[in-house]
This record gives C-alpha cells, structure tokens and sequence, in this order.
C-alpha cells in the first residue's frame, strides 16, 4: 500500500473522527468481498437520515442490494452495455454534466480521467479498456453493497440539493466505519433497466448509484487522490 495513503486512513481519535472521516472519502474504485452486516448499513442510512431538508420533506429514498439481487441488477444492466447498439437507446433522465464544458471544470474532468487512466496503463485510444474499465461501475467496483438511490418526480431543484447533503452523510458515515463509497452517476443512463430490475414506481427517478465496503488498497486505481482547489480558490471573506 502507499504509505502515505496508509498514514492517511489510520483511525483518529474521537476529537478528529468526523474531520478524518471526511478527508480520507475517496471514491473507491476496487472493494473487497468482506460483507458489510446489515445493520451497520442500516445504522448508516439512519444516521445520514439527520441531514436536513426544506420543511423536513426528507426526500431521500434508497434500495440495498446485496447477493443474488445485486448481481441480477448487474447482469441485467451489462447485458444493455455490452450491445453497442442498445445502449443507444438507453439515455440519461437528466442532466448530470453541462451539455457544454468550459474551464475550470473540463481542466479538473480531465485531469481525473488521464490521471486515472494512466494508473491503470489505459492509453487514450484503448476504446475497449475504457470500455470495461466504466464497466465496472454496474458491479458496483466488486463491492458486496450496492445502493441505488431514487427520488420522488414531484419534488424540485430544492430537495435534490437536501438529497446531496443525505448522500454526503452516507459517505462520511461509512468512512467512520473503517467502510469506503463510491457515488456513482452512471447509472443514470440506465435508470430504465433499474426500474424494471427493482420494480421501482412510475413516480421514482433514479439519482446515482453507490458502492459500499471495505477498499481493497491493494489495488492500484485506489491510489487515485483527487486535488482540490485551496479555501482562496473559491472563497471571498468580505469584512467591510
């Protein structure tokens, strides 16, 4: 393992948790077959259940798979991935990503993507690698938990933003765990298959799915640190 992401993911103590909780989520790319107890998931749900949300509509919704129902998801949505063209007609409900980039944010996309690539020796024209590679997402990265997250159609931009800060809670909470997460918006594009594969109502749209388990830190694409832009980057203090 790097040493210094070893050093990093050391438990803290109780003073630091929640600050170590939130430095050492990354988005786990590789997961051992060690199963999470289910009522660890539970106590996590729960807990990131106390985030807020305008007028308290908790707004938040969520299908754990685990076992033979998580690799019949799996099997269903690769079977659509794999035929070229079927996965044609499979497109996203929203938009995830602008329809046109600009910088700072095509800069920071693409950098994770090479940087990311380059750690698993995927050159930039090795369309079949990137293929399988994006692939692993509907195996939930080998992860024994995979979480599909959905939302009620007739709720607006304002309980997205509460469902994003649920999702965050999930994450930070997993990570108190000694558990790692990986948010994943490409399911998106299939939320058609998922809606059939989970029964899920005319009335539910799928937001993301997540990975969840232990990382196996022995494989290379966890050594992955993204940067972030520094408090001056983004902030302004204004005192007068």
């Amino acid at each position: 393992m790097n040493d210094r992401v070893a050093e990093d993911r050391r438990p803290l103590g109780d003073d630091a948790i929640v600050d170590h909780a939130i430095a050492t989520r990354q988005s786990v790319r590789a997961f051992l077959p060690t199963p999470v107890p289910r009522q660890t998931i539970e106590e996590i749900l729960q807990l990131a259940a106390r985030a807020p949300s305008g007028t308290n509509t908790q707004p938040w919704r969520a299908v754990v798979l685990t076992g033979v129902a998580k690799q019949r998801l799996s099997d269903a949505i690769l079977a659509v991935y794999n035929d070229a063209e079927e996965r044609k007609q499979h497109i996203e409900e929203y938009a995830y990503y602008p329809t046109k980039w600009a910088d700072p944010y095509l800069a920071r996309r693409r950098k994770i993507g090479w940087d990311l690539y380059g750690l698993l020796d995927i050159g930039r024209e090795d369309k079949a690698k990137m293929h399988a590679q994006h692939g692993r997402n509907y195996v939930f990265f080998d992860a024994p938990v995979g979480i599909i997250f959905t939302i009620d159609r007739i709720l607006e931009q304002g309980s997205w933003l509460d469902f994003g800060m649920f999702l965050q809670n999930v994450m930070v909470a997993a990570r108190a765990r000694g558990l790692d997460t990986c948010p994943q918006a490409a399911f998106t594009q299939f939320h058609r298959v998922i809606a059939r594969e989970l029964g899920l109502a005319d009335s539910e749209m799928v937001v993301c799915g997540m990975s969840l388990g232990y990382a196996d830190m022995s494989k290379i694409e966890n050594m992955l640190v993204t940067e972030r832009e520094p408090v001056a980057g983004f902030a302004r203090f204004l005192e007068k």
